[in-house]
């Protein structure tokens, strides 16, 4: 008895690493189009490349139900929303001058950033009215509108958005709670399973953060609320002291330092707090 449960663990275990190999493709360098081809079609889910990690892509209401049921996920945070140019953030979402120019600082630095901020009334109006709305966002309609994430998965959130004009989404493609330590192995199991495609790019992934292992790198990008308790935005400052309520770094991450220094030439007053949302 006991040898038969053996033999079909080893096969099981054996056709889970053929169907993840057979849905593997290596990074071309350029924009993989099967990426596209995949989440520009209805409910659609991938596991691309990006600075940090691995993460899995969406673009609509079914595939963000396959990727909160992939990562048994809470649905308490907000969605991450990948924007492939400056434009698109404007677009998207609420900011003032001074939160442009950080935006703006770190896309002509090529940093990653996230900034969780409230929608543009009239890019509410841009989401397909199936659900999506309720899963890519928190209670308080706000969402971490992400920029500089990573070439790989920066191409293919570019072309969604300027020939399809269908949104990225994104969570990290590993278990809840646990790294995927920058390696296409470490996505687990059920993702493995659910994807529909998986784009491999270690070199990359490792290529950012050369001078880190695998047990002192980051796994994860920088997040600064630019929200309050209730999801409006951040008043202005205008280099006056003591004005509140004041953008808050919840989360470290890559390149957390050079973040912070930015943050001190924009804001006069802010905060890190790290873990505040969670």
């Amino acid at each position: 008895m006991t040898t038969k449960a053996t033999y079909i663990t080893d096969s099981t275990a054996s056709e889970q690493s053929t169907t993840a190999a057979a849905k593997t493709v290596k990074w071309n360098g350029q924009l993989q189009i099967q990426g596209v081809e995949i989440l520009k079609g209805d409910g659609g889910m991938i596991v691309s490349p990006t600075k940090v990690g691995y993460i899995i892509m969406t673009s609509d209401d079914k595939g963000l139900e396959r990727k909160f049921a992939a990562k048994k996920r809470k649905r308490n945070k907000p969605g991450v929303v990948l924007c492939g140019s400056l434009e698109q953030v404007k677009q998207l979402a609420q900011m003032t001058p001074e939160i442009e120019a950080l935006y703006q600082k770190h896309w002509d630095q090529d940093i990653l950033l996230g900034c969780i901020l409230p929608w543009k009334a009239s890019a509410k109006d841009l989401i397909p009215d199936d659900g999506t709305k309720d899963l890519m966002m928190d209670k308080r309609d706000t969402s971490c509108f992400v920029i500089k994430f990573g070439t790989p998965s920066e191409q293919i959130a570019q072309e969604l958005w300027t020939t399809y004009h269908k949104f990225s989404f994104a969570s990290s493609a590993n278990p809840s709670g646990k790294g995927n330590r920058g390696l296409v192995t470490g996505i687990g199991e059920r993702i493995e399973t659910a994807a529909d495609l998986i784009i491999e790019a270690n070199d990359y992934v490792a290529s950012i953060q050369p001078d880190k292992t695998i047990d002192t790198r980051y796994e994860q990008g920088v997040m600064v609320s630019m929200v309050d308790e209730s999801g409006e935005l951040v008043p202005k400052q205008n280099g006056q002291v003591g004005v509140n309520p004041a953008p808050i770094v919840i989360r470290k991450g890559l390149d957390v330092d050079k973040i912070m220094a930015n943050m001190s030439e924009i804001f006069s007053t802010w905060t890190y707090q790290h873990g505040l949302y969670y």
